[in-house]
C-alpha cells in the first residue's frame, strides 16, 4: 500500500457511531498534520494521531487527496460559525440595517480573525491547489453562496422586500468576501496581519460600499 491508496477492492466504508468517532479522529489528526506539513504529510502519521490504523483511514476516505480535500471543505464551511449565522438571521428584520449589517460583518470577520487555524487551511489551498484538482473542483461545488446559505437567504429577504436591490445574490457574496474576508486571507498568506483598527475601518467602509452599491433606486 503507498501513501496515497488503499488497494483496489479493499475498502469497506465505516458505519455507526464507533466508526463515526474514528472518522472525526482521523479528521482533526489530519488537520493538525496538513497544517504542519501541507499534502506531504504522511497519512502513517495521520493514523498513529487518530490512534487508528492506517487501513482504517482508507476504508473511511479511499485516498490522501480524498482526505485532503474533506479536511479543507471544513475549513471552508468554519467562518459563519452559530455567531454569524444568527447576525445574518436579524439582519433581514432589522430597522436600521447599515448597523446589523455592520454587527453582522465583524462578527464573520471576528469568527475568522479568532480562530487562526482557518487562514492557516485556507492559505494551504492556493499552496497545493495545483497538486490536487479535487480542491478547485470542491471549491467551485460549494463556494461562499452554497457554503453560507445564511448569507444567501439574508440578501435574498433584503430584496424581497425591496430594501436592496440585488440581480445576482451569487455575486453579490463574493462581493461581500471580497470586501470583508479576502484582505484577511492575502494578508496572512504573506506572513503578516491585518490590525484591529484597520480591520475595523476595512468593516465600516466595506458595509457602507456594499450597501451603497445595492441600495435600491430612488422613488
Amino acid at each position: 500500500m503507498n501513501d496515497d491508496t488503499a488497494p483496489a477492492g479493499e475498502r469497506h466504508v465505516p458505519a455507526g457511531p464507533r466508526a463515526e468517532r474514528k472518522r472525526e479522529a482521523i479528521l482533526a489528526a489530519a488537520r493538525t498534520r496538513f497544517l504542519r506539513d501541507g499534502f506531504d504529510a504522511s497519512v502513517d502519521q495521520i493514523a498513529a494521531e487518530a490512534g487508528v490504523s492506517k487501513v482504517t483511514v482508507y476504508n473511511h476516505f479511499g485516498t490522501k487527496q480524498s482526505l485532503f480535500v474533506e479536511v479543507i471543505k471544513g475549513a471552508l464551511d468554519a467562518p459563519l460559525g452559530d455567531t454569524l449565522a444568527g447576525a445574518m438571521e436579524r439582519l433581514a428584520e432589522s430597522d436600521d440595517l447599515r448597523a446589523a449589517f455592520t454587527e453582522a460583518a465583524h462578527a464573520w470577520v471576528r469568527e475568522i480573525r479568532s480562530n487562526p487555524d482557518v487562514l492557516a487551511l485556507r492559505t494551504l489551498i492556493a499552496r497545493e491547489a495545483h497538486r490536487v484538482p479535487e480542491l478547485e473542483q470542491a471549491w467551485r461545488r460549494g463556494g461562499p453562496e452554497l457554503h453560507h446559505p445564511e448569507a444567501r437567504d439574508a440578501l435574498e429577504k433584503l430584496t424581497a422586500t425591496g430594501r436592496l436591490a440585488i440581480p445576482d445574490p451569487e455575486v453579490a457574496i463574493i462581493q461581500l468576501y471580497s470586501l470583508l474576508v479576502f484582505p484577511h486571507l492575502v494578508f496572512h498568506a504573506y506572513g503578516t496581519a491585518v490590525d484591529d483598527a484597520f480591520a475595523d475601518r476595512l468593516i465600516v467602509d466595506g458595509v457602507d460600499m456594499f450597501l451603497s452599491y445595492y441600495s435600491p433606486p430612488a422613488g
